[in-house]
């Protein structure tokens, strides 16, 4: 009897309680995440605008700090396609070709609402489109300008009147087969498509100095 008294009188066995590593391992209570480095890039592009775009625009527009420069945020490349409405194999073939040029796979547009006029209905499938970031953005316009531009046929220079009033430029090209990967031979359809292109400049003037001193053939 006394051993039994003796077994309810001492203690339930609780949980271990956890070792020196598994607290160390643990993560406190309210700790942040460490926030995710930034993805490193490299372009010759990139680095010709903050060895020499950078200090001429800081002159110029007399930035206190290089922060203060405007630069490129995005491009957006957008292909529409009417007539894909009685044919949609033209949307395929034309994801194909954006992909190629871009090297990025693009994101189909649908229509925002319905036209009864041209048998357009809300949600139907209308176009593509591909947004460019960081090293595929500076590559893309590296060669838009060096090599692209040069082949457009009479070319005397880009208008400076496509600004939208807050640093962003648009142009448009209507034959598609001025880029180099597009093969004359396989393609069903010769395809236009509008180019904007995104800076952090605050007005028309300066985005329109900063493309320029990166290169882009504004008309004289």
């Amino acid at each position: 009897m006394a051993e039994k008294e003796t077994k309810k009188e001492g203690k339930k066995p609780g949980k271990k309680a956890p070792g020196k590593a598994a607290e160390a391992a643990a993560p406190a209570k309210g700790a942040e995440k460490a926030p995710k480095k930034a993805e490193k890039f490299t372009s010759r592009l990139y680095d010709f605008y903050r060895q020499d775009c950078v200090p001429k625009m800081m002159q110029e527009f007399r930035y206190k700090s290089p922060m203060q420069v405007p630069k490129l945020e995005k491009i957006v490349v957008n292909l529409g396609l009417g007539e894909a409405i009685q044919n949609i194999k033209l949307l395929d073939s034309a994801s194909v070709e954006l992909a190629a040029i871009t090297g990025q796979k693009p994101v189909i547009t649908r229509a925002k609402r319905s036209i009864a006029a041209f048998k357009l209905r809300e949600g139907m499938p209308i176009g593509c489109m591909v947004t460019l970031r960081r090293g595929r953005m500076y590559d893309f316009f590296d060669k838009l300008v060096n090599v692209v531009l040069a082949r457009v046929r009479d070319f005397r220079g880009l208008s400076d009147k496509s600004f939208d009033g807050r640093g962003n430029y648009t142009l448009g090209i209507k034959e598609h087969l001025i880029f180099p990967e597009i093969d004359y031979d396989k393609i069903d359809k010769v395809k236009g498509m509008n180019i904007t292109i995104v800076t952090s400049a605050p007005t028309d003037e300066e985005g329109r100095q900063l493309l320029a001193l990166m290169g882009l053939p504004f008309r004289k």
